[in-house]
């Protein structure tokens, strides 16, 4: 196999499925960039073969791990594939990390290889690790790419076993440590295959690309998909409104998370002509509001499909493509996924609409925590089923409630509480964009249930008015002892509110009560 050809071998390497039918398409776009020159198959599957054999040369073998925080580009997602090509482990890192975040990653992964943006200086401290830098550009430049053009493309691709380690994602770490959740080629071509089918996507798709690529969503959702599909992406550096409704003309598809859909409900040239051409919004990462997803329909005529992951099992449940999206939901599980609800504490399996532990077992599903193997114990049943840590319900349709982590769960004078039905009733009140509930230390209580709330710039609701408002449909358990009035809540990069830092905030709050 020579440069700008494929093997038609069908191994384990996920490499073959996300390539699987490049070579009948390599006149066409892949990536199309705004007032850029885009980049068709053809070129793409170069770029790959080249860099493949970069990361070769610069000393990385099968089983090596390959750190990389850069830059979205299409030369990084193709960093992703050549990894894939040459058998090597692909770590991704977000680009907010700071130095000190990025040394515990580096000492705990040992990558052969970390790299970088240019402007990043590699200063950190690292025990024992041994290994190369390079650099890489929002423009695909740098060190890594300087020599590509005259580097000899590789023409294999690694032979691996289907449980042998595809990527290393590192969890967000909000409580405890960051933990190293290892992917294998196949947990990574079931859920890529089971997305394709049941989202249908195909070669005539267009996929609007607004997310970061250092995550599951925007790299083993998004691009994995449309690069086994064949589709085309409009590759935009990050998520921008107005790029997007220019967009969506020419596309087929949006994934995002919700604050996408918050922010083109504010503009006024999303409505039902300018998304003729659109056949499917997904959202996922963050719970969408039932407002945000009713208001879509009634302005757009499209209904959002929403659907549930985790770093630990890529996608789980999805709302069906063909069938009713339920707002509030996430869905049924996907093809070969198991899913069930457990008690929290004794393990038992509950029936429709209980609410408990979130268990599923799959082809999806992680193969266990890197170097930590008394965690990944303690994280799976005897019979296989993944703990999620998330609580939820199944209703009489079979499709999947979520209402929190079971380490947001308040436990206030001996009763539980589930902050999303008390959240569910003050984002309802008018005036209210949306609301997040915590559990703080409290002398008498434990934990007093307490609700951060986000108002809308025009209203005057008070704390007052929101407790007398919402006492009449909750118990008085589950009523806020305090609702804290502020401007934005705190979210990390994939639009999920950050209740830890709530927590960390307000935690001396009832100090002085009893």
């Amino acid at each position: 196999m020579s440069s700008g050809s494929l093997s038609t071998s069908t191994g384990n390497n996920f490499f073959h499925l996300l390539t699987r039918d490049w070579q009948m398409h390599f006149d066409k776009e892949l990536f199309i960039l705004p007032n850029q020159q885009g980049m068709t198959y053809s070129e793409a599957l170069d770029h790959t073969q080249r860099l493949a054999a970069t990361l070769v040369a610069l000393g990385v073998e099968p089983g090596d791990r390959v750190a990389v925080q850069v830059d979205k580009s299409p030369m990084a997602v193709l960093l992703y594939l050549a990894c894939l090509q040459m058998g090597g482990v692909y770590l991704p890192l977000n680009t907010s990390y700071t130095q000190a975040e990025i040394g515990y990653f580096i000492n705990d992964a040992e990558p052969q290889l970390f790299v970088h943006r240019p402007n990043f200086k590699p200063e950190f401290v690292y025990d024992n690790v041994h290994m190369k830098l390079a650099t890489l550009d929002a423009h695909g430049t740098g060190s890594l790419t300087q020599h590509l053009a005259e580097i000899e493309p590789l023409s294999i691709v690694k032979n691996v076993s289907a449980d042998d380690l595809a990527s290393i994602l590192y969890t967000s770490g909000t409580t405890g440590r960051s933990k190293g959740a290892m992917l294998s080629h196949s947990n990574l071509s079931s859920n890529c295959q089971a997305l394709i089918d049941c989202w249908q996507f195909g070669e005539q798709d267009v996929l609007i690309h607004a997310l970061p690529i250092f995550h599951v969503h925007g790299l083993f959702v998004a691009c994995n998909i449309a690069l086994a599909s064949t589709s085309s992406m409009i590759f935009l550096a990050s998520f921008k409104a107005q790029e997007v409704l220019e967009s969506l003309p020419q596309a087929t598809v949006l994934m995002g998370v919700p604050t996408f859909y918050t922010r083109l409900l504010k503009d006024p040239n999303l409505h039902n002509d300018s998304c003729q051409h659109m056949r499917l919004f997904v959202s996922g990462s963050a719970p969408l509001l039932v407002d945000a997803h009713e208001q879509f329909k009634q302005r757009t005529g499209q209904t959002i499909l929403e659907r549930y992951g985790m770093t630990e099992t890529g996608m789980i449940c999805s709302n069906p493509y063909n069938g009713e999206r339920k707002a509030g939901t996430v869905g049924v599980p996907l093809a070969g996924v198991e899913v069930r609800i457990v008690d929290r504490v004794t393990a038992t399996k509950l029936a429709q609409n209980e609410v408990g532990i979130i268990e599923v077992r799959g082809p999806n599903v992680f193969k266990g925590y890197w170097r930590m193997p008394e965690k990944t114990v303690e994280e799976f049943r005897s019979d296989g089923f993944f703990v999620t840590g998330d609580l939820g319900c199944i209703d009489e349709d079979g499709y999947l409630h979520i209402v929190g982590r079971d380490k947001d769960l308040v436990i206030s004078g001996g009763y539980n509480i589930y902050p999303k039905e008390v959240e569910l009733q003050i984002d309802a009140l008018l005036g209210v964009i949306e609301s997040a509930v915590i559990g703080l230390p409290h002398e008498d209580f434990g934990e007093a249930v307490t609700a951060v709330v986000v108002l809308a710039p025009d209203a005057t609701l008070q704390e007052v008015d929101i407790n007398a408002q919402i006492c009449v449909s909750l118990a008085k358990y589950k009523q806020p002892k305090r609702v804290i009035i502020i401007d934005a809540l705190p979210r990390n990069t994939m639009g999920k509110v950050m209740k830890n830092e709530l927590r960390n905030i307000y935690a001396t709050l009832y100090k002085s009560v009893k």
